[in-house]
């Protein structure tokens, strides 16, 4: 048997790209239908093949990460997009992105493409999430910008892009890989967003070695999950003031003498940052109700 990693599936059918470095269509064995175990693009498998060009999947491996939204599995870091301008970049998003990606144990680069239709505001977001420590890149499809540190991340790597509609993932990957030749989708001006141009979920191999999932986007991800205690750990720039809280269980929200909202007051944390993360906390715990 062959190993290899699922890059798409429809209509039971699943391209496998093998170690060997070709594509083969395959279908379930049948007790891995019976077992009714959902098959996600990015599973690691095991194949024999019929012919060539076909053969049959005969176990799924064990996972090491999973994204619900968009469904996918085994990828390593996570590029969040924001557009700089058309569409506007939407600050509590990208959060809730960032905030998914730590709880799932994905490292997480944020790109702010479009950055020459509003680059003093680019670099303003720049500067606002590089103080969080993650990595900043300002891209730009249509010039070339950029494109170069993009590639040097996803060289080698199993990644996705996230992010809404209309702010150029698709366009990046075209900048990247011409050959894919994506479709790619206006502004609507009656909404102000992105129209949906990516249908399903799919690993493209990428000429550095790696793999980038082309990800439908998507407008809200809810805080579902977790203790409301887990949440400070999920936003990295708290972990500088979170000793000097009087409390050991602050949730630097009411509490008197939090290091966190001192932090927050005086500009070491930005606000938009500590204002999502309270909205996120009022959100769990809203959950936890019932």
């Amino acid at each position: 048997m062959e190993k290899g990693i699922i890059i798409q599936g429809m209509g039971g059918f699943y391209e496998v790209l093998t170690e060997g470095q070709d594509t083969i269509t395959c279908r379930l064995r049948g007790r891995l239908r019976l077992e009714g175990e959902r098959v996600l693009v990015g599973d690691r498998v095991k194949v024999s093949r019929t012919n060539a060009q076909e053969g049959v999947v005969e176990e799924i491996l064990p996972r090491t990460t999973f994204l619900p939204r968009p469904p996918i599995a085994n990828v390593e870091q996570v590029l969040v997009v924001m557009a700089a301008a058309n569409p506007d970049p939407d600050l509590i998003l990208l959060d809730r992105i960032l905030v998914h990606a730590e709880l799932a144990g994905l490292e997480a680069v944020v790109v702010i493409n479009k950055c020459d239709a509003d680059p003093a505001g680019a670099q303003a977001l720049q500067e606002l999430y590089r103080k969080t420590g993650y990595p900043v890149i300002l891209a730009s499809a249509k010039s070339g910008t950029g494109l170069g540190e993009i590639q040097e991340k996803l060289a080698g790597r199993v990644s996705t892009l996230a992010g809404p509609s209309g702010v150029g993932k698709s366009s990046l990957i075209n900048a990247l890989e011409p050959g894919y030749a994506l479709k790619t989708g206006d502004i609507s001006d009656k909404l102000g967003r992105g129209r949906h141009t990516t249908r399903s979920v799919s690993l493209l191999p990428l000429s550095s070695g790696g793999l980038i999932a082309d990800t439908p986007g998507f407008s809200r991800l809810d805080m579902a999950e977790g203790e409301p205690e887990e949440l400070q750990h999920l936003f990295p720039e708290f972990a500088a003031y979170v000793d000097d809280c009087q409390f050991r269980s602050c949730r630097h929200r009411d509490e008197p003498r939090c290091g966190v909202k001192e932090a927050a007051a005086v500009g070491k944390i930005a606000p938009s940052r500590y204002s999502h993360y309270l909205i996120f906390l009022n959100e769990i715990e809203a959950n936890q109700r019932y």
